[in-house]
């Protein structure tokens, strides 16, 4: 294993020389919290599917296929779909806001009165996002080094908040991309091949597996509904995406940098699917599902190409960790605590001396993310509950105000507590992975905010008015002098 170790070893050291890079180009908060709005289409897709696509994408994918077969990529499908919708529809709107957060956009289209109660719902969300993701280390160095648990979780986690706080967005986007590249050629180039092979093929792999297998609609319609519903759904308000459209130099850039990302996402869905269903072959009687992508790798790879592989596998939990790490200080910072203060920023003049405060709230939420890490066991339960809230909770309001005039901040701020709380209650009656409470939530959610916006004042003209010149992309932060645009 000691080329396998010294593959992961320069990788992990690259993230932090990476990290020192970043801190010496973030001068201002532009460039610390969305990379100066620089970021061209090569870079813009590289970060953009490495964010979407972590440990749950990885590991969760190729388990899912070892349980269900090729309809096991529905839940990263249904990831890349969403992005896919995000950028057709929705990106260049976002990014002529010039705004740092979702709840800034909301307080922008509704007049300043939705923000504080959805930037609670949004920083859950993400600091579950960053915990379960957080968790994903354990597995990873447990096969590499046979690590505890707990020592696994806080040097995968230390490593992270190191170059997050560092650098902010520039060193996130910098090992993103690097992280990209390791993940396409660990996964699809390598992995994806050598699995089918070890498994005789695919014509071997259909005669030894049910025919079910190789149904595409073989994991239930119901689980392919509500994964749209979470999946697809939430990469549409999330803020962990969000925070990455906002860096785009251009809505062209979003548009179709982002569509090449969600193509990649399809792409690599139906990658894990297959190497899971190769794993069934090979290994017919797993403990568990998700122990199928380290067995396969730790079983069947050569000496180098199996330190590449997991390398690739810490590269997707390292990258979603550090996308949601920093989304949830940013909406810690800009949304809750500048808010508490009774300082609110919509995207305005830039200070300077913000990157200081933004950087220790990263090196606050990445220690609290590291603890909470430690202390929870249960993964799924975790980012259920966050995908549950988010789409509950903000789903209706942010898309009604994207695309209904007539919704007020009054019909907002019910539909976001109604939903949020009907999500919470659902849930301790059905249980956490029970379907019912993101359906219920999310219609309950829908209904208060139609109902409460036309019984209610319409919004403000003037309000209106300065959202559609944002929207237009006329008003917001002027673009700072600094480095030159990256259009990598």
């Amino acid at each position: 294993m000691a080329v396998d170790y010294a593959v992961i070893i320069v990788y992990l050291a690259g993230m932090l020389a990476m990290g020192w890079w970043g801190m010496r180009r973030a001068k201002s908060k532009s460039e610390f919290l969305v990379a100066g709005r620089r970021l061209g289409p090569w870079m813009y897709s590289g970060t953009m599917a490495a964010i979407v696509l972590g440990g749950a994408s990885t590991i969760g994918g190729v388990g899912l296929g070892y349980q269900y077969g090729l309809s096991g990529a529905w839940m990263v499908f249904t990831i890349g779909l969403g992005l896919l919708a995000l950028s057709v529809f929705f990106s260049a709107r976002i990014a002529r806001l010039k705004v740092y957060t979702v709840s800034e956009m909301l307080d922008l289209r509704y007049g300043g009165r939705a923000g504080l109660i959805s930037g609670v719902v949004m920083w859950a969300y993400t600091l579950m996002l960053a915990v379960t993701s957080t968790i994903a280390y354990a597995t990873i160095f447990d096969v590499l080094f046979d690590m505890n648990r707990t020592v696994a979780i806080i040097l995968g986690g230390a490593i992270v908040v190191a170059y997050s706080t560092l650098g902010g967005m520039w060193s996130i986007t910098l090992t993103d991309m690097v992280q990209f590249v390791v993940k396409t050629i660990g996964v699809l180039l390598l992995l994806l091949p050598i699995a089918v092979i070890k498994a005789g093929g695919f014509s071997e792999m259909k005669a030894k597996l049910p025919t079910e297998y190789f149904d595409p609609l073989g994991i239930g319609g119901e689980t392919i509904f509500t994964y749209v519903l979470i999946y697809t759904f939430g990469m549409l308000i999330g803020q962990d995406i969000w925070q990455r459209v906002f860096t785009a130099k251009s809505d062209r850039t979003a548009r179709w940098g982002g569509t090449v990302a969600g193509t990649y996402c399809l792409v690599y869905a139906i990658a894990g699917a297959v190497i899971g269903t190769a794993a069934k072959v090979m290994y017919p009687k797993l403990p568990s599902a998700d122990a199928a992508f380290a067995t396969i790798v730790k079983d069947e790879l050569p000496v180098g190409v199996r330190g590449l592989v997991l390398a690739a596998a810490l590269a997707a939990v390292m990258s979603t960790s550090s996308g949601a790490l920093i989304a949830c200080a940013t909406v810690a910072n800009n949304d809750i605590w500048s808010r508490l203060r009774g300082v609110v920023s919509r995207g305005g003049g830039e200070e300077h001396d913000e990157v200081k405060g933004n950087r220790a709230f990263i090196l606050i939420m990445g220690v609290a993310v590291i603890a909470i890490a430690i202390a929870l066991n249960n993964v799924v339960e975790a980012l259920t509950v966050a995908y549950n809230l988010l789409v509950g909770g903000l789903l209706v309001p942010i898309l009604g105000g994207l695309l209904w005039r007539r919704g007020t901040a009054a019909g907002a701020l019910a539909s976001v507590a109604v939903g949020g709380l009907a999500v919470i209650g659902l849930m301790a009656s059905y249980g956490i992975l029970a379907n019912e409470p993101v359906y219920y939530g999310l219609l309950s959610s829908l209904v208060v905010y139609v109902v409460v916006s036309l019984a209610t004042k319409p919004t403000d003209a003037a309000v209106l008015a300065a959202w559609r010149e944002r929207l237009a992309g006329r008003g917001g932060e002027t673009m700072e002098t600094g480095p030159e645009p990256v259009t990598a």
